[in-house]
């Protein structure tokens, strides 16, 4: 993959991550993500770079919506 391919996916994450916080209401958790300082918006950045901030990101993305998934439902009455 090059590496604007991997700043675009890079970029659509972060938009889901951003999603995904306003449908539920929380936060996702990805320290990994936070501590590599690497942003859809930091083209200066290496490949490799994006490349571990897309894995981190995708990461804490998917086990917040497991956890998430694990919790029961619950209806509520409008």
């Amino acid at each position: 993959m090059k590496k604007q391919e991997l700043i675009h996916l890079h970029s659509l994450l972060a938009q889901v991550q951003h999603s995904y916080e306003a449908d539920t209401g929380s936060e996702v958790e990805h320290d990994e993500y936070a501590e590599l300082g690497v942003k859809p918006t930091s083209i200066h950045k290496s490949k490799t770079d994006h490349k571990d901030a897309v894995f981190a990101l995708a990461d804490g993305l998917t086990s917040d919506m497991a956890a998430e998934s694990d919790e029961p439902l619950t209806l509520t009455a409008d």
